[in-house]
């Protein structure tokens, strides 16, 4: 399905869908079931399941290594990690966060009692602008809440330099770096500690899981107590902790993960080249590049949508690919600080415009290359067209 819309084709206006069943973002890889299962085994053979058992501190050794870091703390999830590294850390008062992350990043601060102050992002990378970080500094702020977005790190050296300079702490946000480098260091070891989200929907999962990375080990040692009810050795209780711990069965999948992450990342950087190919020739929609000369997970394929060129929003070109089976994200919408808990009157015409235009395409090592040809012969149709289905899609709903 390419060039000219007849009218009648998109299933959004009664054609059939392009595929049959669902292509949906964020699928999980599995990995090799036969090893994830005699990981299992092993682990109901030991009547080992939580607390410290050999397959998560096994876990944590690879993470580590892969991290480039000393130390990794596993988590049941990433938000309880953040937590943990903004306890360890010792924070308090106000720490800035942009504006364009997932609303767990703010949250993991507001909910230990912080204060999420939002900073603008580039309009162009989503990542956090610097600029707009100084300028929220305050004499209440303690640190910086950065965010690897999509995966792909920007000004590190910047962010280092503001938080020394202002004597902050520095914690990244990974959730979507994990396997990722920048200026030839793997990510993991920037900043105070940084953390990786397992969720089942990243290349790597742990079925849902997380985990803290640092070279600091008073914020390894602090983190893992916390992470155990701040229990300090036997039945002595150093601080108030919580229960983040991660457990065995999800170290199994971890592992398994791990095993075939060179994989994972080999389909997915297929995947994203086969998309390029297939979009070079769209007018108004355009998949972000990656630097190739820096490790990369190839796990987000990212489309920045020119809604004035196309004719038609982002979120109307969602709406006509969900119509045919193809189920993309939002990521992030509508930034945190039009949020309900977060809302405020300041602007952030980075965070909106980013908001606004871009979206995340399916893929993974489920994804085939004749679904990827089909679905960029999709946005061809729907970019080249854009106006007609808006105005269409107008006409339908004052009809509907």
């Amino acid at each position: 399905m390419t060039g000219k819309w007849s009218g009648a084709e998109l299933a959004i206006f009664g054609g059939r869908p392009a595929f049959d069943t669902p292509v949906i973002f964020g699928r999980p890889n599995i990995g090799n079931r036969a090893v994830l299962f005699d990981r299992l085994d092993r682990m109901l053979d030991a009547k080992w399941l939580s607390n410290g058992g050999e397959l998560s501190r096994e876990f944590e050794r690879r993470v580590a290594e892969t991290a480039g870091t000393r130390y990794c703390v596993a988590t049941c999830n990433a938000t309880s990690a953040l937590q943990l590294a903004l306890r360890a850390a010792g924070l308090r008062g106000e720490i800035i966060v942009p504006a364009f992350t997932f609303a767990a990043t703010a949250h993991a601060a507001a909910w230990l009692g912080l204060k999420p102050v939002f900073c603008d992002v580039d309009p162009l990378t989503g990542s956090a602008d610097p600029r707009s970080v100084e300028q929220a500094i305050t004499a209440r702020t303690t640190g910086i809440l950065g965010v690897h977005i999509w995966g792909r790190p920007r000004a590190l050296e910047a962010m280092q330099e503001l938080a020394d300079r202002f004597g902050l702490a520095l914690i990244y946000d990974s959730a979507h770096a994990f396997g990722c480098g920048y200026a030839g260091r793997p990510i993991g070891g920037f900043g105070t500690a940084e953390v990786f989200s397992f969720h089942s929907t990243k290349f790597v999962n742990t079925f849902e899981g997380g985990a803290l990375v640092t070279n600091d080990p008073e914020i390894a040692e602090t983190a893992a107590r916390l992470r155990n009810f701040g229990i300090s050795g036997g039945d002595d209780i150093a601080e108030v902790g919580t229960n983040a711990k991660m457990s065995e069965a999800a170290a199994a999948m971890g592992l398994t993960s791990l095993d075939s992450m060179d994989y994972f990342v080999a389909r997915n950087r297929e995947n994203y080249h086969r998309y390029r190919q297939g979009m070079s020739g769209i007018a108004g929609l355009s998949l972000l590049d990656i630097d190739e000369s820096e490790r990369s997970n190839y796990q987000y394929a990212v489309v920045d949508c020119d809604i004035d060129r196309i004719g038609l929003s982002r979120d109307d070109l969602l709406a006509v690919l969900t119509a045919e089976n193809v189920y993309t994200r939002r990521y992030f919408y509508p930034g945190c600080h039009r949020m309900a808990p977060y809302q405020t009157d300041r602007a952030f015409p980075g965070t909106d415009r980013v908001a606004r235009d871009t979206f995340v395409l399916p893929t993974g090592v489920d994804l085939e290359p004749r679904q990827i040809d089909r679905i960029c012969g999709l946005l061809g149709v729907i970019a080249h067209n854009g106006h007609a289905i808006r105005d269409a899609l107008a006409r339908t709903r004052r009809a509907a």
